[in-house]
């Protein structure tokens, strides 16, 4: 019986720990697929980590709300925010303008920057295609493109503002504290993305502390999968998953 992951740090560890292995498969819209390794996966949210704290001195007591649709690229910055120790608030993205009030807000990290063109907070613009390079579109001055920063940053995090004290998992909307040990492992696991970003977020944080996997789906492929039992079938079988 192995010891599971309690707390954001020792999450980010286990994961790195499994090298290769996938941790994460993401399904989005028109077919795309992407996949992360724990190792790769922990690289993406150190170099987050190193932006939100060299650009916006991230840390306890920092604000920030991510207003992104499920995705990895969501799951990497809810990670590298609570990483942070900073107070973490996801958006779903069908909130409208007046949905989006959030005074206290220190960072914004959005796909949809136009939206907080009235906030006082920084604004950190992300584009969702997996391999985009930069946002597609003019940014306002002062709005950092996720895209082409975040891969400027080292693979391991730097200055570190929770040194010795990291958050636990319950940082993370949606998930639970660690409950110590893991006895029944996960296994390779479909998690739906046509539901609330923390409940997915949760989902997927509970599987990774059962030492599973992820395959996880865009809101319009969940659709479509439900929709049609044959591609579901495929999918199951493809990508060897053993909880659907």
């Amino acid at each position: 019986m192995t010891t599971a992951p309690s707390t954001v740090t020792s999450l980010l560890d286990h994961l790195t720990a499994t090298g290769g292995r996938p941790a994460l498969t993401w399904y989005g819209d028109a077919g795309e697929r992407i996949e992360l390794s724990g190792a790769v996966l922990g690289n993406w949210v150190a170099k987050t980590v190193n932006l939100l704290v060299e650009e916006f001195d991230a840390g306890p007591g920092t604000d920030v709300v991510v207003d992104l649709p499920v995705g990895w690229r969501q799951t990497v910055w809810a990670l590298a925010a609570a990483r942070c120790g900073a107070t973490l608030t996801l958006h779903d993205p069908g909130s409208g303008p007046a949905d989006l009030d959030t005074p206290s807000a220190d960072v914004v990290v959005t796909s949809r920057p136009d939206t907080w063109s009235g906030t006082s907070a920084e604004l950190v613009a992300v584009a969702l295609p997996a391999l985009a390079r930069r946002f597609d579109g003019d940014l306002p001055p002062g709005v950092i493109d996720a895209a082409a920063a975040v891969m400027t940053y080292g693979d391991a995090i730097g200055l570190d503002p929770v040194a010795g004290r990291s958050p636990s998992l319950a940082a993370l909307p949606g998930a639970r504290d660690g409950e110590g040990a893991a006895t029944e492992p996960a296994g390779r696991t479909l998690v739906r993305g046509d539901r609330p970003v923390a409940a997915v977020l949760g989902e997927i944080v509970e599987v990774w502390v059962g030492g599973g996997s992820v395959v996880l789906t865009s809101d319009a492929t969940a659709r479509e999968l439900a929709a049609d039992a044959a591609r579901l079938e495929r999918l199951v079988a493809t990508e060897q998953i053993a909880r659907s």
